[in-house]
């Protein structure tokens, strides 16, 4: 982790660290959205489309699957899904899981109001072959403020909840406003305050920053299905997460947090022990009793 951490701190937060170089990475061109050839060669995979935008869908090689995921890739709104994150999502399929990976409109050219119309076209296609208490919404960092947003946004569209949420470093509030980001962001090697802010203002639209569609932290957390959070203590999302967290509980909800000490931002899709002991620990949530 700590191996990851300096590298982190030397190629990324150097490109979100002012406005103009912010500016520069959000206009830049998008990576590929294709499948890995990893992921291909171990699982099956397909495509379809959806308000527009395509969909992979990933299935274990011999078609037998007992639980759905919709995953929501990070990526600050402006980045596209990596191959650290099909890595990650071939772990959930190893575990005789199907998930459909929507690949949402990126800013500067889409914003947060289309990726809503797309997850909710997504979410119904599941709804149609599986049982909403099988279904697991998941997302990381900018993802899973996505997934945390529209299932908060569920009952409004008169969609019925799904059984469990799994939200790894989630980007909770837009505007960062929260006065204890300034400490944690001093430790994060990573994350950029000042960048995000720039990326989340054209994802935002016509949306205010305070939107619960752009800051879900705004949002309610009443009636939520459990929510699983893995954050790392070098996270610059951490205060949120906390504030999330404690929010959830108060009101009566069921919510369970894992802090990992030291660990940075989505730690469970890096490539280190910390990571891989998170992912085991998250395709155990979505199998097993822990579903409470």
């Amino acid at each position: 982790m700590r191996l990851v951490a300096g590298v982190m701190r030397l190629t990324r937060k150097r490109q979100m660290s002012t406005p103009a170089r912010a500016q520069r990475r959000i206009h830049a061109p998008k990576g590929s959205a294709e499948p890995t050839a990893a992921i291909r060669s171990r699982h099956t995979v397909t495509q379809y489309r959806e308000s527009g935008f395509d969909v992979h869908r990933v299935v274990p090689k011999d078609g037998r699957w007992t639980r759905s995921v919709l995953y929501l890739h990070g990526g600050a709104y402006i980045a596209e899904i990596a191959p650290q994150h099909y890595g990650f999502i071939s772990r959930l399929v190893d575990a005789g899981i199907r998930v459909d990976v929507p690949i949402y409109g990126l800013a500067p050219h889409h914003t947060a109001v289309q990726a809503y119309d797309l997850i909710a076209s997504v979410y119904r296609r599941l709804l149609a072959d599986t049982d909403p208490v099988q279904i697991t919404v998941m997302g990381d960092s900018a993802g899973a403020g996505l997934a945390l947003g529209f299932v908060q946004q569920s009952p409004d569209l008169g969609l019925p909840l799904p059984g469990h949420v799994v939200l790894v470093s989630p980007w909770l509030d837009a505007t960062l406003s929260n006065p204890e980001v300034v400490a944690v962001e001093r430790r994060d090697p990573w994350l950029s305050s000042v960048g995000l802010r720039e990326a989340a203002r054209v994802w935002a639209g016509d949306l205010p920053l305070d939107d619960p569609r752009v800051s879900p932290i705004r949002g309610s957390t009443r009636g939520l299905p459990p929510v699983d959070i893995w954050c790392g203590t070098r996270d610059l999302f951490l205060p949120d997460v906390l504030a999330l967290t404690r929010d959830i509980l108060d009101g009566g909800g069921r919510a369970r947090l894992t802090q990992c000490a030291g660990a940075i931002h989505v730690y469970p899709v890096l490539p280190t022990p910390e990571g891989r002991t998170a992912t085991r620990e998250i395709v155990a949530s979505v199998v097993g009793p822990s579903r409470r």
